[in-house]
């Protein structure tokens, strides 16, 4: 299942059932779990731990050095869980030293044709980032966020789970969980997503207390102080208000509101 034009560095650990096509490069210190597939013109350079069953496509190239001036050639890694979809053309960077040594992606992962992935970012579970969308270091995606084609987030920003980031939108700021940003370059507020919400399971109980949340947080003209008084009390009969809750707690840049 190793094409033989595949150079695999003898370091490598391939495990069961793994197939790698022709011409790919998996490089010294590099870990591939069960049941993975590589497609042809593959780079892996390590250390790169990747899990069991991941599809990675033709001309991705993971676990490359970071792309940050600070990096000084300490060892760090990238970590991949397992059953991820890595399409064309996909660039993920390790970590860096002082940014916790370590880019991780979670399980059940969609990265479609030419995402970026930068060095330190942590993405959870379940998510989907369509062509062309972008993560600068050091930024943090929560599970089940959907980020749509040509969408972008700044260094150091963090998206809450469950959140919808529009086509070509551009954050610059935190975007707490559920939150759908759209119709604007640089990403404004619009609602929540409550049709994501709705494909997952949510009830109608659910989601009419984070849509009271978000009118609190966005629309009501409270301070973000005030406006976290009143999500506190909220939050008492609401798991996911308190999820917003903590997310804001968390929070170290600017909200985006």
């Amino acid at each position: 299942m190793i094409h033989p034009t595949a150079q695999i560095d003898p370091s490598a650990v391939i495990g069961d059932n793994v197939s790698i096509g022709a011409y790919s490069v998996i490089g010294a210190d590099v870990q591939i779990g069960e049941g993975t597939v590589i497609g042809p013109h593959v780079v892996i350079e390590g250390p790169t731990r990747i899990g069991r069953e991941n599809r990675i496509s033709q001309f991705a190239s993971l676990g490359g050095a970071p792309q940050d001036k600070k990096f000084n050639g300490e060892r760090t890694e990238l970590i991949i869980g397992d059953r991820n979809q890595i399409r064309e053309f996909v660039t993920i960077n390790r970590g860096t030293g002082d940014g916790g040594g370590a880019t991780r992606i979670g399980n059940d992962n969609w990265l479609l044709a030419y995402v970026h992935v930068a060095h330190d970012c942590q993405i959870g579970n379940h998510t989907v980032f369509s062509n062309y969308s972008a993560l600068a270091g050091h930024v943090e995606v929560g599970d089940w966020v959907v980020m749509a084609g040509f969408s972008g987030a700044h260094q150091f920003c963090k998206v809450g789970a469950h959140a919808f980031i529009g086509m070509g939108c551009l954050l610059g700021s935190d975007v707490p969980p559920f939150v759908m940003m759209a119709n604007d370059q640089r990403g404004r507020p619009r609602g929540i997503n409550s049709e994501g919400l709705k494909r997952r399971g949510f009830d109608a109980t659910r989601i009419s207390a984070i849509k009271r949340a978000y009118r609190t947080l966005y629309m009501a003209g409270l301070t973000l102080a005030d406006a976290r008084e009143q999500l506190i009390t909220q939050a008492e009969n609401s798991e996911d208000v308190r999820a917003m809750l903590d997310f804001l707690d968390r929070s170290e840049r600017s909200l985006a509101r």
